[in-house]
């Protein structure tokens, strides 16, 4: 489930528009003059009638300068000048104008103040002249063989001296401005009479190719003007006429302005070249919610040689263009389940079963796997509209596969006429299913597979204002406490039904918690875009997958994360903690959404949903195992990343696709494996991948849940709530984590004998598995079976997992002993893992400020951990409190951290609190700076 960018085409076809454009000649006799430079802003930078991207804007001092912008795109905008401190109004619909006016006084830059719009090209210089400047016209030199003029400018008004291939060349020549073949406001600015085009925005569906004769390089350089496509397919190209070798390419910018690019053919001199002109892009979208791309043509004039390197004020430069490969084939779409599932294509040894299929099952949006390992369906019929209260028509379906033939043979309704369901847990009791703008919880006879009571509102305040980005994804974590994830277009202020605001926790992004027993709930980091899957790996660190951001993020409780928009509820968060991926699964530099549908070799585009780390077993080769399996919606194909440890956290690198769905229509939404080692997957089957408020835009008759197996995958029947205490106890340290999570659910909710507790502490103290003492561990504290004591011995273990969880469960309660607290500041003076100072960074989140400030001094003066790719940030957001309780004190702390930005933070929050006591230790301490010749403290 992606979001709906209006238009969505936007992204890959930039529109163009003629204005007048005023360049300064200083040939102007009057002392000062009214100058306005109007330029068309995109996100690929600002752009002249001429084509010039960024151009570098002219005038002498004193001079009265007005820049105009007109949006050429859907998307906020807005012009600024550097130096001078000024910007315009901020515009976001296309067409729509501001302006900045000035008298120029010094050379300036003119950007774009949207975050991120400058770091993305929208960036100019603004420069004072003296004297005069006048543009000269650069004439070349027009190649020739065997005497006469080559009609490389189509002057003759034929194609004299070419050949073509294909349609979209057999009536090129264009002889008017504005073209017949592009939009009308198009303007072409082509040289003489004629130019050439394959089609323009009228006849973009053609492919062809047009050849030149071959010629003698007869000086140094060359030129010749291009516009159209920036798409790997339209292109120009110089070719050595011997080898066939590729010399020099070109392709336009995605407007219609003919500009000059230059060749440097030094190296080419008296050798025989010609020149090819290529389209192969057709333009046409195969996925049905995506416009048609006009902008999949090549326009060409003009080529000439110099004996000396032209220049040109408007010349297309290399890094000016962002070229977008062409468009991944798509193989299928509306298949049946049965053709859906033979159109896969799975690693050798694997092989997929159609679960279950329409009309069996419709719209599933969210599911999860019980004691018996059978799967509790969501089917959002709801989805995405909410109905009035009661008016629900989402139901929870129970499938089981009774014979081990991979086919869900056994289906019941456990409930119906619920409303917006997005997640589904089950365990402790019950069904827990997150549905804006409530938590529930329906008891459950599961003996019987029915409700034993109606739904029970746990919290409300969950908002629906995107419901794609409403709760979702609930699981059970290691620590007993039920997962889920929150997108950032929602905003929610969630508490207990009738509950004040002051009572309530806001959330819009990020990782949130709820206590089954205790009936706490907790942000437990914020931040990302519209995480739709978490997971925990063997060592219970919890991870998700994100769109239209860099889509990974490993979960560190109290952390702060890269936002797709908004600002986080702190304003004194100055940074956020970035993905830990290596890479984007998206091709090209104009952003994730023009990436869409071309971005195969990178692994399928920004949109992903689900997140499975394969922790079922042995029968799955070992590189599977702890690594990461997301589902990309716009590639059709489960991706996967490695997580490989590195300092405090964790690195991503991309692996080879596990398979492609091959099907336009597929849309996994989520995957999980089983008893035997296998995983469920469902698909919400539909030909619009992109969230609509529209419930027109979806289809409400499809459905479908895949099997993937291993061919030495072995079923098996298996009811653990049949399995004493001591077999639950033992199952900690089964081979596939999902017996071990089941177990320690059942455990939590029955509580652990004095055997079952004996298992585990056998397990903790001599198992030779990390994963296994973790595993008791963790079932210990869900059973309530540990002590400050035990958990202050942990702290002192060899193995720096088990010292970390042994600090993070220390403090779930939000206090500490005294006793422990020293052993903490021991532990941040001393430790030699990373992963135990994050814990205890995040520890320090939970804890008062006022209980910190031995603990963070440790922290800060750690020098190791300046490079981290968490601990400076986790320990800004810790410190940051300080500043409000003793701004002296915090200077002091923030003068001893290794990492100069605690120091500069720290500084300038002082600045922004602007009490008495902040702005005097402020000045205090800039006026100490200003004495010292230190130029680290500067």
């Amino acid at each position: 489930m992606i979001k709906s960018w209006i238009p969505f085409a936007f992204c890959m076809i930039i529109c163009t528009f003629s204005q007048f454009y005023t360049v300064y000649s200083a040939t102007t006799q009057n002392p000062s003059t009214e100058i306005e430079f109007k330029l068309q802003a995109t996100m690929l930078g600002y752009f002249a009638p001429d084509g010039t991207r960024n151009p570098t804007l002219k005038a002498r001092k004193g001079d009265r300068v007005t820049i105009t912008i007109t949006n050429g795109e859907t998307m906020t905008h807005d012009i600024a000048m550097e130096k001078l401190g000024i910007k315009s109004e901020t515009i976001l619909e296309e067409g729509a104008t501001a302006s900045v006016t000035f008298v120029a006084s010094s050379d300036d830059t003119y950007f774009c103040s949207i975050p991120g719009h400058r770091a993305a090209g929208m960036v100019g210089e603004f420069i004072l002249i003296e004297g005069n400047e006048e543009e000269t016209n650069v004439k070349g030199i027009t190649p020739q063989k065997d005497g006469k003029p080559l009609n490389l400018n189509f002057e003759t008004g034929t194609l004299q001296d070419w050949s073509a291939t294909g349609d979209a060349f057999a009536n090129p020549i264009v002889t008017t401005d504005p073209s017949p073949v592009h939009a009308k406001e198009d303007q072409i600015n082509f040289e003489g009479k004629n130019f050439v085009s394959s089609g323009g925005t009228v006849n973009y569906k053609q492919t062809g190719t047009l050849v030149s004769m071959t010629f003698e390089v007869t000086q140094p350089y060359a030129s010749f003007m291009v516009s159209g496509g920036a798409l790997a397919d339209t292109r120009v190209e110089v070719v050595l006429a011997e080898s066939e070798e590729v010399i020099y390419t070109s392709t336009g910018q995605g407007r219609a302005t003919l500009q000059p690019v230059v060749v440097d053919l030094n190296e080419y001199l008296e050798q025989l070249i010609f020149i090819r002109i290529i389209d192969n892009e057709t333009g046409i979208s195969e996925i049905p919610y995506v416009a048609h791309d006009t902008w999949a043509h090549i326009n060409f004039d003009n080529f000439e040689f110099h004996p000396n390197r032209p220049s040109f004020s408007n010349e297309l430069k290399p890094e000016d263009i962002i070229i977008l490969p062409p468009l991944d084939p798509v193989l299928n779409s509306g298949l049946s389940g049965i053709e859906a599932a033979k159109a896969m294509t799975p690693p050798e040894g694997f092989k997929i079963t159609l679960a279950a299929a329409e009309p069996d099952v419709i719209r599933p949006i969210s599911f999860t796997l019980d004691y018996r390992g059978r799967l509790w369906v969501v089917e959002g019929h709801t989805y995405p509209t909410p109905a009035p209260e009661g008016e629900g028509k989402d139901r929870i379906l129970i499938f089981e596969d009774t014979d081990g033939d991979g086919i869900l043979d056994s289906r019941k309704v456990f409930a119906e006429g619920l409303n917006l369901v997005s997640g589904i847990e089950v365990g402790m009791g019950g069904v827990w299913l997150g549905a804006a703008p409530y938590l529930l919880f329906i008891p459950a006879d599961f003996e019987n597979d029915r409700a034993s009571g109606p739904p029970v509102k746990l919290l409300d305040g969950w908002g629906t204002d995107d419901t794609h980005e409403i709760l979702n994804n609930l699981r059970w974590g290691p620590d007993g406490w039920l997962y889920g994830t929150h997108g950032v277009f929602t905003h929610s202020n969630v508490g207990k039904p009738g509950a004040p605001d002051s009572e309530r926790t806001k959330i819009n992004a990020g990782v949130w918690r709820y206590h089954p027993t205790r009936h706490e709930f907790e942000v437990f980091a914020e931040g990302s875009s519209n995480p739709w899957g978490i997971d925990f790996n063997s060592k219970g660190h919890p991870f998700i997958t994100v769109c239209v951001i860099p889509h990974l993020y490993h979960v560190i409780q109290g952390a702060r994360y890269q936002r797709q928009a908004g600002e986080h509820f702190n304003p004194h968060t100055y940074d956020d903690i970035k993905t830990i991926a290596d890479h984007v699964h998206w091709v090209g530099d104009r952003g994730p959404h023009a990436g869409n549908f071309r971005s195969a070799s990178a692994g399928g585009g920004h949109a992903h949903a689900g997140a499975m780390i394969y922790l079922g077993g042995d029968t799955w080769p070992e590189k599977y195992r702890d690594n990461i399996f997301m589902n990309n919606i716009n590639g059709s194909r489960l991706n996967i990343d490695q997580l490989t440890r590195e300092g405090s956290g964790y690195v991503a690198t991309h692996q080879n696709d596990f398979m492609a769905m091959n099907d336009s229509w597929s849309q996994w939404l989520n995957f999980k494996y089983g008893p035997d080692g296998s995983v469920f997957a469902i698909d919400w089957y539909d030909q619009n991948q992109c969230h609509s408020p529209n419930p027109d835009v979806h289809d409400k008759s499809l459905g479908r849940i895949f099997k993937i197996s291993h061919e030495d995958d072995q079923w098996v029947k298996v009811d653990l709530s049949k399995s004493s205490s001591v077999e639950l106890a033992n199952y900690q340290t089964h081979k596939n984590e999902w017996y071990a999570k089941q177990a320690r659910t059942i455990l939590q909710e029955r509580g652990a004998t004095p055997a079952a507790r004996k298992v585990l502490q056998d397990i903790l103290a001599n198992d030779q598995k990390t994963s296994n003492r973790l595993r008791a561990l963790w079932t210990l504290h869900v059973t309530n079976a540990l002590s400050e004591d035990e958990l202050r011995i942990l702290m002192a273990d060899s193995d720096e997992y088990l010292r970390s969880w042994a600090i993070q469960l220390e403090t779930e309660d939000k206090t500490v002993s005294a006793e422990t607290l020293k052993q903490f500041t021991a532990l941040a003076k001393n430790d030699e893992s990373a992963l135990v100072r994050l814990y205890l960074t995040s520890a320090m989140l939970r804890l008062a400020p006022e209980t910190r400030w031995e603990v963070l001094e440790a922290l800060v003066q750690r020098s190791e951990d300046l490079d981290d790719h968490n601990l400076p940030l986790m320990l800004w957001y810790a410190v940051e409190p300080l500043a409000d309780l003793d701004a002296e004190r915090a200077v002091g702390l923030a003068e001893k951290a290794e990492n100069p930005l605690i120091l500069e933070y720290t500084l300038r929050k002082l600045e922004e609190l602007k009490t008495t006591e902040a702005s005097a230790v402020f000045q205090k301490h800039r006026n100490s700076l200003a004495r010292s010749e230190s130029h680290s403290n500067h």
